[in-house]
């Protein structure tokens, strides 16, 4: 009930807010030109989970990273392999190494209002993302500690606690652009220093 109340909320408020204000803070001379999110990339890696594990041990702790990455994403992730072999890392070339999804149009939409409603508020120590998680183009990078933080994950079900890391493209072409449309979308982003 709370999704589809909910999926509407973004858009409306980028139109209705977000736009003027960026527009006169940047003094963008069209509509079109104003910075606004592309798509989500939820990244995880298996890594200290299933080093020293049995091939079989191995791929139960994929397939349930996999099972859990879907429900938070809304669709099927892919496999992510490793480019070469790395012997202190115990990988080699091939071996999947994580998993990754990446969400554009309503699945990025309800993602990003779980997200900032509902998931960052439930984050232990949560004190606000930092400025200098968006990057000089305009794009914010965050880690998530534990998955268990998203509604749709059970904890006493979740076999295994691995932690996420969450990078909003957008179409900004600044640092500062980047952050004021991340701000006024509603992105708890500490106050202080600019820049």
């Amino acid at each position: 009930m709370w999704r589809s109340r909910m999926i509407a909320y973004l858009p409306e408020k980028y139109k209705k807010e977000v736009v003027p204000q960026m527009r006169e803070k940047f003094g963008y001379k069209n509509e079109l030109a104003v910075p606004k999110i592309e798509k989500v990339v939820i990244n995880t890696g298996f890594g200290r989970q299933i080093t020293d594990k049995t091939d079989e041990e191995q791929k139960k702790i994929q397939e349930a990273t996999l099972k859990d990455l879907s429900l938070i994403c809304g669709q099927k992730p892919i496999l992510t392999q490793a480019r070469k072999s790395i012997a202190s890392f115990k990988t080699k070339k091939g071996m999947p190494i994580g998993a990754r999804a990446t969400l554009r149009g309503k699945k990025m939409i309800d993602f990003l209002e779980r997200l900032i409603h509902l998931v960052l508020p439930r984050t232990r120590d949560f004190q606000g993302i930092d400025q200098k998680s968006v990057d000089k183009e305009g794009n914010l990078t965050l880690g998530i500690k534990e998955h268990i933080a998203f509604p749709e994950i059970l904890p006493e079900k979740a076999k295994a606690i691995f932690g996420l890391e969450i990078t909003v493209v957008t179409t900004a072409k600044t640092h500062q652009e980047g952050l004021e449309l991340l701000r006024l979308l509603g992105f708890p982003i500490k106050k202080g220093d600019e820049g």
